[in-house]
């Protein structure tokens, strides 16, 4: 009834709400425990603070137009938006995902389409700082060396 996908509470899927697929909902979801959404949703669906079992599973022919937030995302329908799953990311065969997906753990079928980036939880976009002097040592061709010297040190 409510497809194959897992959570990962005894390995069966845990529903404590259904979103039918008649629904349509304009507006922001907050939820906790299990989220079956077979209807759409334009707005943000987000796993209230704290919930420590909060996982969504978006079916085939669901739709999602705006942001998830949840420990465990499946994906199977549309998602025109970001994903952040603080634990596992499922894209299945025929998901659909129009947005970054952040994940700590994700697990992609062929056949599943993402049109934006995959980034993982703890992987922090900070720039390295220019190395000092750079400017100085551009006209004598030392600057080259100077920065993958900083590069290194840095990657170490």
């Amino acid at each position: 009834m409510f497809g194959s996908s897992k959570s990962s509470r005894d390995g069966q899927l845990v529903v404590d709400a259904l979103i039918g697929s008649q629904v349509v909902i304009r507006g922001d979801v907050e939820f906790s425990g299990g989220l079956y959404v077979e209807g759409r949703i334009h707005g943000k669906v987000i796993a209230q603070e704290g919930a420590s079992n909060a996982n969504i599973t978006l079916a085939d022919n669901g739709v999602v137009e705006g942001e998830i937030r949840a420990q465990v995302v499946v994906i199977s329908g549309r998602m025109d938006g970001d994903v952040h799953a603080s634990e596992r990311v499922e894209l299945t065969p025929s998901a659909r995902v129009n947005g970054n997906v952040h994940y700590q753990v994700v697990e992609m079928a062929a056949g599943a389409q993402l049109n934006g980036r995959l980034i993982h939880a703890s992987a922090p976009m900070a720039a390295l700082p220019p190395p000092k002097g750079a400017a100085d040592e551009a006209g004598t061709g030392k600057g080259d060396t100077a920065a993958r010297r900083k590069l290194a040190e840095a990657m170490a």
